[in-house]
């Protein structure tokens, strides 16, 4: 069958032929900065999750080997099983990086999509650089065109745009030229899904999304290299992904996707998470515990009001019900009520407070009892994340603090120092501090490699902890 003709250039054309143009040597020095320490920041991730019951049910579910590789596992996987891994255990934990503007999670998806098509079809390191840049640098675009709009849908946009997001960072890996790769974004189209409905009582759902959407960007990838049609109006077509993915109602700047391709890298925006929990969380869980730092005791807070964006309460604070008393580990991520209180007896929010023994402490749910919320109209949500705590005590005097934007992000990122210590905590909670300098030293060196069979050697190592 021919082709259908093809005449004008809609949004995914135009991404396709800069992508498919993007040299290792012209990505400016901090997009591949950033790009490096994604990379250390998802291994360390991956690898802590190793031995978590979801990530065991996803690897289980894999009926066979093959040459690629799930980071903490000994054995070897098919491309699409390594990437269905790799992405679900390195978000499990929501711990992962975060994009500044709306949030999406890059790393977890593109960096496995990509890794397991170099892996698999011996690419090289510098196209596994392009290939990532590429790749987070179409979600975060595409996570501007309309902002909260697909989470208000009931959708994930890690999950949905995450597919699209794969296809383009796997297909510049592989070498696609700018039609295949239009092809493969259209056909992730159609391969994009995941609901919020996680929401309702922390099932596991979220943690599969990006491995889900990074095998399924793999495969559209190899199909729009091996000649598959698919719709070249993908983003902004009367059918395409924003009204599929989209609440109504909310102005779609499609030129977002494409404005600037080349000068501006969005991509250089990612922030790395501080905390285990939720991205709009984290500035509160700051205010929580320098209000502790300052003498604040537990047992002597009558009220903790928070000021809020209004486009998060629907995912942090509604069911209050359910957020003051988290059902199980994961919601408890997603509660802003839970983390303030983590952050005010345990001066802290990493993987150990998100745990069973811990989500059921008294302490800690009496204190979440008392938080509350107050929309504030002048919230900057979803353009810039901020924390807003006042806690009233026992004796009538207030407290307050304000974090007026991530830590982790532009405005105060994290230090090469920071990240690298939480790689190798991340790496002692997943039981392979052994294999901690092997590891790093294979992601420190990665870009530059010929091939990328390094990343087999690594198994072995594994094998030798466990």
């Amino acid at each position: 069958m021919n082709a259908p003709v093809r005449t004008s250039r809609f949004a995914a054309e135009i991404f396709a032929e800069w992508a498919c143009g993007l040299a290792a040597g012209d990505i400016p020095a901090r997009a591949r900065e950033v790009a490096r320490l994604a990379l250390v920041d998802h291994v360390g991730l991956t690898v802590a999750a190793r031995r978590e019951p979801y990530v065991t049910a996803v690897v289980e579910s894999c009926d066979g080997d093959g040459p690629c590789t799930a980071f903490g596992h000994a054995r070897g996987f098919s491309a699409g099983d390594a990437a269905l891994i790799n992405g679900t255990a390195s978000h499990g934990e929501d711990y992962d990086d975060t994009f500044e503007g709306n949030p999406i999670h890059t790393s977890t998806v593109v960096i496995p999509a990509v890794l397991a098509a170099c892996e698999r079809y011996g690419r090289t390191g510098a196209d596994a650089l392009a290939g990532i840049v590429a790749g987070a640098e179409f979600m975060c675009r595409t996570a501007l065109i309309a902002p909260t709009a697909i989470h208000r849908a009931g959708f994930h946009p890690t999950a949905v745009i995450g597919a699209l997001g794969a296809a383009a960072g796997a297909g510049v890996a592989l070498g696609l030229n700018a039609r295949q790769l239009t092809d493969a974004l259209g056909i992730a189209g159609s391969m994009a899904s995941g609901i919020i409905e996680y929401l309702a009582e922390g099932t596991w759902t979220k943690r599969l999304h990006p491995g889900w959407a990074a095998q399924a960007g793999l495969r559209a990838a190899l199909l729009g290299r091996n000649g598959f049609l698919g719709p070249r109006s993908v983003i902004e077509g009367e059918h395409g992904f924003f009204l599929a993915f989209a609440a109504p109602g909310i102005e779609r700047r499609y030129g977002a996707l494409s404005d600037g391709l080349g000068s501006a890298f969005h991509m250089e925006n990612i922030a790395f998470k501080p905390y285990a929990c939720g991205t709009m969380a984290q500035p509160f869980v700051d205010c929580a515990i320098r209000i502790a730092e300052g003498g604040v005791r537990p047992e002597d807070i009558e009220d903790v009001l928070c000021r809020v964006g209004e486009g998060t309460v629907h995912r942090l604070w509604e069911p209050l019900s359910e957020k003051r008393r988290p059902s199980t580990p994961y919601s408890a991520k997603f509660s802003v009520p839970y983390c303030v209180a983590a952050g005010l007896v345990d001066r802290a929010a990493g993987l150990g407070q998100f745990t069973e023994e811990r989500i059921a402490d008294p302490a800690l749910i009496a204190l979440a009892a008392k938080v509350r919320y107050e929309i504030d109209p002048e919230d900057e949500y979803p353009r810039n994340y901020s924390g807003d705590v006042a806690v009233r005590l026992r004796d009538g005097s207030e407290r307050r603090a304000r974090q007026p934007h991530m830590r982790g992000g532009t405005r105060e990122p994290l230090s090469e120092g920071e990240i690298l210590a939480k790689f190798d905590a991340n790496l002692a909670f997943g039981g392979l501090a052994g294999a901690g300098a092997e590891l790093r030293s294979v992601c420190e060196g990665l870009f530059g490699m010929t091939d990328l069979a390094a990343l087999a050697r690594t198994r072995a190592g594994v094998a030798a902890s466990v």
